[in-house]
Parts: structure tokens; sequence; C-alpha cells
């Protein structure tokens, strides 16, 4: 038989397992931002801003967008797009191997002839293996897809330039050891990397070569 004390006790573990995954929480974003601050610093044609993270996937979220362009500055000249979303559940969920888990979402537009290279999704997924791997202390229990779609005009828009679209989308969880932290900004970088890549940007991270030089998109 439970009593009011036995109540009370439970309730008081509870707010207090809440408040200290808040303040983890709250680490762990402040490392985010610190990453997004210099990643302001160095890459003038790369915008990364917060933005409404997704409610349903953990207690806890987190969202930054970015956005590449070939003329620093100028949101007409955009040539790649991504989202980086960081969710955290104190108690782990199936899957994670931990209590973080990272989404990334990278697209860009390439030129026709990359495109058209069979093995071009398999080397859309080594940019963030490769950017994971320079960058960050560790990962697990990645996985995710490449989708490249070619928009080809016919009839009356048969002289429309034909056009590929590249759409990764990726989840892994970040690694940690007793000797090391998951890193987060690490992470961040890595995406913001792949991101710049994929736009054909030269990339910071060593080892990440980019797969094609900067173009510009033609203004109308």
């Amino acid at each position: 038989m439970s009593t009011h004390s036995d109540h009370h006790g439970r309730s008081g573990q509870a707010a207090s397992g809440q408040a200290a995954a808040e303040a983890e929480f709250h680490r762990a974003v402040t490392e985010i931002e610190t990453a997004m601050a210099e990643q302001r610093l160095l890459r003038a044609d790369l915008k990364v801003d917060t933005e409404t993270p997704p409610r349903r996937l953990a207690p806890f979220a987190y969202a930054v967008a970015a956005a590449a362009s070939a003329t620093p500055g100028d949101p007409d000249d955009e040539i790649g797009w991504g989202r980086f979303v960081l969710l955290f559940d104190a108690a782990g969920q199936a899957g994670w191997d931990g209590k973080y888990r990272i989404i990334g979402y990278v697209r860009a537009e390439l030129e026709p002839d990359i495109g058209a290279d069979p093995l071009i999704n398999e080397v859309g997924w080594s940019w963030l293996i490769e950017a994971l791997d320079s960058r960050t202390t560790g990962y697990r229990n990645i996985s995710g897809t490449v989708t490249t779609v070619v928009t080809q005009g016919f009839g009356g828009k048969q002289n429309e330039p034909t056009s590929t679209g590249f759409e990764l989308r990726a989840s892994w969880s970040p690694g940690a050891t007793e000797e090391t932290s998951s890193a987060l900004g690490e992470h961040l970088a890595a995406w913001c990397d792949v991101v710049c890549v994929a736009a054909g940007l030269p990339p910071l991270a060593p080892g990440v070569a980019a797969f094609r030089p900067p173009r510009r998109r033609p203004r109308p």
C-alpha cells in the first residue's frame, strides 16, 4: 500500500530527473550554438540559423537550417540547403544506442553530367561518411538514403535545361565513451561540410574533396 510520502517521493524524483534532463539538453544546445557561431565566422557562403524543431520525435529537440550560396550573402544565389535536428531522450529510444540522435537532410541541384554518374548516390553517401570520419570523435547506428531525380522538359518545355535534384537523408547517434563526450558541435560542422560539398562549395574539413566547382545560378 502506497502512502502520501511515497507518492511525494516519486514526484520529487521525477521532477529531479526532468530538471537534470533539461540541464543536459541545455548544455548540448550550447555546444550546437557555439558550432553555429564558428561556421558563421568561417563560411560567408553558408548561412546557418535555428528553426522550429519537430515536437513528436523526442522529449527535447533542436533544429538548424542552412543555405549555401554561390555569392556570399545573396539569397537569390542559393545552391544548396539542409536541415540538422538534434534529438534528446534521457531514457534513450530503440535504435539510438544512446541519449542523442541526429537527423541530417541535404538538398542541392547537380549539373546534368554529374547527376548522370551511375555512382552518384554512393558518392553522395560518401560525403557524409568522410565528413563524420574527419570531423567527429565517432558515430553509431548510421542509416539513410540518397535520392537523385532528373527533370527533363518535353514539347513546349524541351528547350529548358535538364536538372538533377540531389537529396540526402540520414540519421546517426553521436559516439561517446568514458574518455570523450559526444562533441555535438563536431557533428554540426560535419553536416555543414556535406551541405557545402553537395552545393559545390569548397569544404573546410581535411579529406573531404569538393565533387564539382562552384557554379552560379543563371539569373532570370
